[in-house]
């Protein structure tokens, strides 16, 4: 009997809506109070919980649940309610009204708070951009962009750092980067002078994706030496920054500096950032190359990676074996690949430190080689070889990457016969410098260690200290009474 009744309850709203629409509703409105009461509190992380919800339920937002939540978290007729469901499609007007309908009958205290007024722009603009209609959301996200700016509120400051977010994405979706360039810089201006440091750390890594995406390199480091510095309050945040940084760095030929930065933002990103990580990657393995390293087979082999990174595997095999017409063939196979990566500049670079490799391995394999036979094996393709045989010879024996000397009179490269270096003291040297270390941090550490006070000494027991206290006091007696005699 108690079953038949539920079931008639049940059936009541079965006609008009959906059982997930209902779910997503609802979990929203806990968002919405969520929201509510960390404004009312100045809690930011209930807001920052409240966002990584949202990113959640990214998935099951449609046009009629974000209908029903507007008429929910806005006053119905007012300009950003209005405004907000013109982007929303009218094509399921029926579930929208029902939507309505079914909120309505519940008691809701229509709310005028701003967080809740920009969640609610945000998650249109997550909604348009989903569905591709990107012009609608270039519209949405320069109406909350427009909002935001009248805003300074410490509780909105999330909300805002992720509205910038979307806001350049829509605009770099159609191809308008450049068009919001200097509402960037107004933006980030606005939030320095708020001490808004998460929205400072957001606009700056889009400022710089903007300089970046147009390369516009030495603008985006003047930007990124003179933006303001502080600790970092995102870890995504920074690992898009130290991206960017590395990208920098690798343009400026500091390879060093950019290798540390790359592989850092690779090891600090989420394991569910596979693109981010991917592209972290594949900058580190030019750059290790670069630097003359040959990166480890794991590199590769890491999980989700294996086919994003196999061209950088087989240029990276070339580079190893100093093959030049392989090098070549890889550059022109992969070419697609490395000019979407931006990174076919930077293999060009590597063209040099092939013929290097190339020639040490020569210079090994051979004690006396003729500069044709050189510049037959390193497959040089130019108008006069041995010229450049000769030159790229004299250049590797001046910067030290070849043990050997040039005979210009008879066309040779004459390698240095390598020694038995066991003959010679270097071993003994080295083996005397790690002894040396071991030694030392033996020593270091038992420094460090710690004792209780006076642990050295043996515990006197009563009876021991009873007879020691009765000698000083006999002794002080004693002391005493030749005083006594003096006077």
């Amino acid at each position: 009997m108690t079953q038949d009744v539920e079931m008639k309850e049940l059936q009541a709203p079965s006609n008009s809506i959906t059982s997930a629409t209902p779910s997503t509703f609802h979990h929203l409105k806990e968002i919405a109070s969520l929201i509510e009461t960390g404004a009312y509190a100045r809690e930011v992380r209930r807001i920052v919980r409240a966002v990584r919800l949202t990113m959640a339920l990214r998935r099951k937002l449609k046009s009629s649940v974000l209908g029903a939540f507007l008429n929910f978290a806005l006053t119905p007729g007012s300009e950003v309610h209005s405004r907000l469901s013109s982007y929303l499609p009218k094509d399921d007007e029926h579930d929208m009204d029902v939507d309505t309908a079914t909120s309505a009958t519940q008691t809701l205290a229509k709310h005028s708070l701003p967080e809740l007024e920009i969640y609610c722009y945000l998650l249109v603009l997550i909604f348009l951009i989903d569905q591709k209609r990107y012009n609608e959301a270039k519209a949405c996200a320069s109406a909350s962009i427009a909002r935001l700016k009248n805003l300074n509120r410490r509780t909105v400051d999330v909300l805002a750092s992720r509205l910038y977010f979307y806001y350049s994405l829509g605009y770099e979706l159609t191809g308008d980067l450049a068009e919001i360039r200097g509402n960037l810089l107004a933006l980030h201006r606005i939030a320095t002078l708020r001490h808004d440091e998460l929205g400072q750390e957001t606009l700056l890594n889009l400022l710089l994706r903007n300089y970046l995406h147009y390369n516009l390199y030495d603008q985006a480091e003047k930007l990124r030496s003179k933006a303001p510095r502080f600790e970092a309050h995102s870890n995504q945040q920074f690992c898009r920054y130290l991206f960017y940084l590395g990208k920098i760095r690798t343009i400026q030929l500091e390879y060093t500096d950019a290798k540390e930065s790359l592989l850092q933002a690779a090891r600090k990103a989420p394991v569910a950032a596979l693109g981010f990580r991917v592209q972290c990657n594949k900058w580190a393995v030019i750059v290790r190359l670069l630097l003359g390293e040959i990166p480890e087979r794991t590199v590769f082999m890491q999980k989700g990676m294996e086919k994003a990174l196999r061209p950088y595997f087989e240029l990276t095999n070339a580079v190893r074996i100093g093959d030049l017409e392989l090098f070549r063939s890889v550059a022109e196979k992969f070419s697609n690949t490395f000019n979407s990566d931006r990174t076919h500049n930077l293999i060009v670079r590597l063209r040099h430190n092939v013929i290097r490799t190339g020639l040490r391995n020569i210079s090994i394999s051979y004690s006396r080689i003729s500069l044709v036979d050189v510049a037959k094996k390193l497959r040089l393709d130019s108008a006069n070889p041995i010229a450049d045989a000769e030159s790229i010879v004299a250049k590797a024996i001046r910067d030290g990457a070849i043990d050997a000397t040039l005979d210009h009179t008879n066309g040779w490269m004459v390698s240095k016969e390598t020694g038995d270096i066991y003959s010679t003291n270097e071993p003994q040297t080295a083996f005397d410098t790690r002894i040396a270390f071991c030694l030392n941090l033996h020593n270091e550490a038992v420094r460090a260690l710690r004792f209780p006070p006076n642990s050295h000494k043996e515990k006197e027991s009563a009876e021991k200290r009873r007879e020691r206290q009765q000698q000083e006091q006999e002794l002080a007696k004693h002391i005493a009474e030749e005083d006594d005699d003096d006077f």
